[in-house]
């Protein structure tokens, strides 16, 4: 998902003192502990204390020709319940209370992240979730840089992206001033799995000073590895926090169109941990 950073005081989490160990055992390393998590055990909106809202679009409207307006404390949009988060799209339209509000967008959706609350460089961090099936959808979980910078010189790491209009893909990308869309340059890999919108799945990165590599379920698919050769392709040794949202339609998602049938949609998250090396 391409996006440009905003100005936001710069947090860093220190991993001086680990949390608890979930009631999950993950993936993690072994010389790897919990600094960070969200359970999504408190019913109503994300929690505040974690999760801020990205509504932040450019002059000329929204980010990839994208479709949705991203909503900020709306429960339509972003909610915990029965333990899980739920990032849900929705075809409001005119029925908004406010269209113009909405940028006169027909889909309202929500993009959550962590900036301004966390941020890590380098760690192990994982996502248990479900995507929601339907054309036209492009739902990703991703990270950006905490300190402002320049989009993709300061860097990308896709930890998944999915497009509705090839259910059964997960795609895993970065992008660096060297290598990204813009220029045809990106480098990515994708896993095909039957049940990708169909159940949960967990997502999850290992990022060190040498090496990037993205799982799903456990299985490595995607590695990219710092040649050494600077920051157009090696940007990844700052702070980076992690963006949450489904996008409609735009440059990829909406490739083959949109699917009205497709709507309401959500992504449900079980849980997002972070570990760090001890």
């Amino acid at each position: 998902m391409q996006q440009i950073s905003l100005t936001v005081p710069v947090f860093l989490l220190a991993a001086c003192a680990a949390l608890p160990a979930p009631a999950t055992t993950a993936a993690a390393p072994e010389d790897y502990s919990l600094v960070w998590a969200d359970e999504f055990d408190k019913v109503g909106l994300p929690d505040a204390t974690k999760w801020n809202y990205d509504t932040y679009r450019n002059k000329d409207g929204w980010w990839n020709d994208e479709q949705q307006y991203y909503a900020a404390d709306r429960q339509e949009n972003a909610r915990v319940e029965n333990g899980h988060l739920i990032i849900q799209v929705r075809k409001d339209g005119t029925q908004l209370t406010s269209f113009a509000d909405y940028g006169g967008q027909d889909y309202s959706s929500a993009r959550l992240f962590t900036k301004g609350k966390a941020s890590w460089q380098y760690g192990y961090f994982e996502m248990r979730a479900k995507m929601p099936c339907g054309r036209g959808l492009w739902p990703a979980i991703w990270t950006l840089p905490e300190a402002p910078g320049k989009w993709p010189d300061s860097g990308e790491i896709d930890i998944m992206e999915y497009v509705g209009f090839q259910p059964t893909t997960f795609h895993a990308t970065i992008h660096t001033r060297d290598y990204n869309h813009v220029k045809g340059t990106e480098v990515g890999e994708r896993i095909n799995i039957n049940t990708a919108c169909t159940t949960f799945h967990t997502h999850s990165l290992l990022w060190t000073p040498d090496a990037i590599t993205v799982s799903v379920d456990g299985k490595p698919y995607f590695t990219y590895k710092n040649d050494g050769k600077g920051e157009g392709s090696w940007p990844f040794d700052q702070p980076h926090h992690i963006i949450m949202n489904i996008a409609v339609g735009g440059s990829w998602g909406g490739r083959e169109g949109i699917d009205a049938k497709a709507f309401p949609a959500q992504m449900e998250v079980d849980y997002v941990r972070v570990y760090q090396r001890n």
